[in-house]
């Protein structure tokens, strides 16, 4: 057998948020947030899977949001890439959840907790070595839990969890090597096809159960990660050196500033074009119009774009201001 990566946007979806898996997802659930115990008995997905309507090049996608038993609100998000702005981003949606709740005519005694899971393909907090970190409000001499604390982040990264298969005990331990090595199995381990919801869920990542399309749109997303991915690294490794060569080019010190700056420019055209594919000459124009902070501004903002469309959007902007 071969299984699809649940890691992608694609999989994560098709594995937890479709028509038949909820008891997937409140297994997932509880061993995420609760340690395994048996917290939530039931929930109501706010919008299932379906092959074809899913984005296909998103480095991070809020992937499920659910409605618990008990009326808290859980959004769920995989996040492969750790673009410019991500620990900003996640509070922020949150938040805005958490905000919109309330109809016209409603209080605030209507609103209900919100939940933020986001599983991380990287490290997010060098100062821990633990995989599961929760954040809530807290006072911050004596800790005391604000009163009705109402939103509540979980982060979960995989890069830390280390355990073999054979080391594997309880049922977090399980979902976490579901997520991380499910791409690279072949079989059902049976101490994790014991737990009927992760069988179950190995049954739909199992690739033969999949339509040619959703394969293709699969093996699209992945492709266009491992850009991405590349592209990152590219950018900050090779533009630090890009600059120092130029520099060196030059002979007098405003010399070395527009060599860099120059460079600068025709690397960031470079990678846009790696990432959003070819750039109308009349476009590259108007890089050559921004100054120095406008290029470093746009080097940030240009892995959060996701089509031309998006490009011109931000010069556009960065005009008008």
């Amino acid at each position: 057998m071969r299984f699809i990566n649940p890691k992608t946007d694609y999989a994560f979806k098709k594995i937890f948020s479709s028509k038949e898996s909820k008891n997937i997802l409140i297994s997932f659930l509880n061993a995420m947030l609760y340690k395994g115990e048996n917290t939530i008995h039931d929930l109501e997905f706010s919008h299932t899977y379906e092959p074809g309507a899913i984005a296909l090049f998103k480095d991070s996608f809020l992937d499920v949001k659910v409605t618990l038993d008990n009326g808290s609100i859980v959004i769920i998000e995989m996040q492969v890439l750790n673009v410019e702005g991500f620990n900003k981003r996640i509070p922020y949606y949150a938040a805005k959840v958490y905000v919109n709740q309330l109809k016209r005519g409603q209080i605030y005694d209507d609103l209900q907790p919100v939940i933020s899971l986001t599983i991380t393909d990287f490290t997010m907090f060098e100062d821990t070595e633990k995989i599961i970190n929760r954040f809530v409000f807290k006072e911050w001499d004596d800790s005391f839990l604000y009163p009705d604390s109402y939103l509540e982040m979980f982060f979960v990264e995989l890069p830390k969890f280390k355990k073999k298969l054979a080391d594997l005990e309880s049922l977090t331990d399980k979902w976490l090597y579901f997520l991380k090595h499910t791409n690279n199995l072949e079989i059902v381990p049976e101490s994790m096809g014991i737990v009927p919801e992760i069988n179950h869920a190995f049954s739909i990542a199992n690739e033969s159960n999949l339509s040619p399309v959703e394969l293709e749109r699969l093996e699209g997303q992945e492709r266009f990660i491992l850009d991405r991915k590349g592209a990152i690294a590219f950018s900050r490794n090779q533009g630090k050196r890009e600059g120092r060569e130029e520099g060196k080019r030059e002979g007098r010190e405003e010399g070395k500033r527009e060599g860099r700056e120059e460079g600068k420019r025709e690397l960031i055209i470079s990678l846009l074009e790696r990432l959003l594919g070819e750039i109308d000459i009349n476009i590259k124009e108007l890089f050559h119009q921004l100054s120095s902070l406008e290029l470093e501004e746009l080097s940030k903002a240009m892995l959060n774009f996701k089509n031309i469309s998006d490009l011109l959007a931000w010069l556009d902007q960065t005009k008008n201001n």
